[in-house]
């Protein structure tokens, strides 16, 4: 007698819950860890007799951190899931890939990963009886510069070419000591990472990685195995390191359900961050990055009470596709004396790399707050930090956009707008306009209002006869725009209405745009 259909199907669910479970427990057995920090002087990546350990270097298995002993030894307790790495100290690096990916981990998972759609760990074998991390001294300014790449985000390798001729070619020859892409490095095919890394490689500096929630294994039944091509290819999902006199904290917070994602960093790394930041001191600047922006974590709370009494704080995240300065403050929760400055960066693929395609063939990208896809320089002094706008294939100078009517009567100037989208601003920017080449300078009201030129562009979109590429997605209120009317009944010519703007870092930047006024 055959079983029912649905009878089988309860067994066989219960059997794969069982292989989970089992799987999962025997990746429980407590071990210890045990190895060396020590001085790589002859650049092997072995420690050999001579080479000195080195004391007071934190090593952390996600969890714990401990610091090595006088003679540079660690000992952790780790499963048989486990990534171990060592906090990258001021004035020392790791190992660099030849693709420029810093070495600072070793991932113990002696069965390897569970089988996902994309390839996991291979399976890792017997814990080491040493497992040892070699750094070698280098020379760290105190004023450096770092490239912040938010959503990088191909979905093939034609869009990764994309990339490569509308970003990185420009940021090669960097003077920046490090970049980072704050998550969603591709679009849910995990097959484009080696040809993302084999293209960011290219600029030349060591390169970190954030985990984005197109990062991940969507097949996975839950949060525990969906970040497993990410760690073969990366690996730990959070992590920190220290360069110059900054600490700076990658965070993973993106919840997988097993049916979607949402923001959260969950307790054990909650238990970790803790433990990373009680061994940081509060007059050292602290940067924490990450994917989805720090006001949609539903775990937020917790992590506000960590780091609302340290003063110099700062966190940076991507995902939104539009670029924003947010200030956290009581009324989200936040209890510190200061609003939290938190960045919503730029995207490099712009809006999913859509919109009409260049005469290179590159699609303009634009965000859906009207500014072009691009990047962030952030440049870091001690406690202090700058961060500028940097718009793809455009020169520096290029930080916003001045839209007004082509033609105006002279009885309608009154009654017509200047409209600046200032790309990198925030509430704290001082805008000003001024007409007709006069010394005078009028300030601008920030607004909350769609940019101009996007919504003429999906008004082309949605026209008789749409323009090729794919389709831009749906307009937002831009939170970077001001505007301000022009003066009444102007003289007829043709005029010059220029733009300038005070950012919250104390940078100028100016430009113009011309008018017609008729009688």
């Amino acid at each position: 007698m055959k079983r029912p259909i649905l009878f089988l199907a309860v067994l066989s669910f219960t059997l794969a819950a069982q292989g989970i479970h089992a799987y999962r427990s025997s990746l429980q057995q407590p071990q210890i860890a045990t190895g060396y920090v020590f001085h790589d002087a002859n650049n092997n990546g072995r420690r050999d007799s001579g080479e000195r350990g080195l004391a007071g270097i934190k090593v952390s298995n996600q969890e714990d951190i401990v610091v090595t002993d006088r003679d540079g030894r660690y000992r952790l307790p780790v499963t048989d899931d486990t990534i171990l790495f060592v906090v990258k100290p001021k004035g020392w690096r790791t190992p660099i890939s030849e693709k420029m990916l810093p070495q600072f981990f070793y991932i113990h998972k002696p069965q390897g990963s569970r089988p996902v759609r994309y390839r996991g760990v291979p399976p890792t074998g017997p814990l080491p009886g040493s497992i040892d991390f070699p750094l070698y001294p280098q020379r760290e300014p105190r004023v450096f510069k770092a490239l912040m790449f938010g959503d990088t985000q191909p979905r093939n390798q034609q869009e990764v070419d994309w990339l490569a001729h509308d970003v990185i070619a420009e940021a090669i020859g960097t003077n920046a000591s490090f970049g980072v892409t704050l998550g969603d490095i591709v679009f849910d095919n995990l097959d484009v990472f080696d040809g993302m890394i084999n293209a960011i490689a290219l600029i030349g500096i060591p390169w970190y990685n954030v985990l984005g929630n197109h990062d991940i294994n969507l097949d996975s039944p839950d949060d525990q195995d969906s970040d497993e091509t990410f760690h073969r290819h990366f690996g730990p999902n959070y992590y920190s390191f220290d360069y110059g006199s900054v600490h700076f904290m990658v965070l993973d917070d993106v919840n997988w359900t097993g049916q979607n994602y949402n923001g959260a960093f969950g307790p054990k790394q909650m238990r970790w961050i803790k433990n990373d930041l009680s061994m940081i001191p509060k007059n050292q600047l602290v940067v924490l990055m990450m994917h989805i922006p720090l006001v949609n974590v539903n775990d937020r709370q917790e992590l506000y009470r960590i780091i609302e009494q340290r003063p110099f704080a700062l966190s940076i995240s991507a995902h939104t596709h539009y670029q924003e300065h947010r200030f956290i403050t009581k009324e989200d929760g936040w209890q510190g004396i200061e609003p939290h400055h938190h960045i919503i960066n730029v995207t490099t693929c712009g809006s999913w790399w859509s919109g009409v395609p260049d005469e290179n063939g590159i699609p303009h990208t634009t965000m859906r707050d009207g500014a072009p896809n691009g990047y962030a320089i952030m440049t870091f002094d001690g406690t202090k930090y700058d961060w500028e706008f940097k718009a793809a294939r455009r020169p520096k100078s290029h930080q916003m956009n001045i839209w007004m009517p082509e033609t105006v009567a002279s009885t309608e100037t009154a009654n017509t707008e200047v409209v600046a989208n200032v790309f990198g601003g925030s509430i704290k920017s001082k805008v000003e306009m001024s007409v007709d080449n006069g010394n005078t300078w009028t300030p601008m009201e920030k607004k909350d209002m769609e940019d101009p030129f996007y919504k003429a562009m999906k008004a082309i979109e949605e026209g008789p006869i749409p323009p090729p590429g794919r389709k831009l997605p749906a307009i937002i209120k831009s939170p970077h725009i001001w505007a301000a009317r022009l003066p009444a009944n102007m003289s007829p010519g043709i005029k010059r209405i220029r733009v300038r703007t005070t950012d919250m870092f104390g940078k100028k930047y100016e430009d113009h745009r011309s008018i017609r006024i008729t009688r």
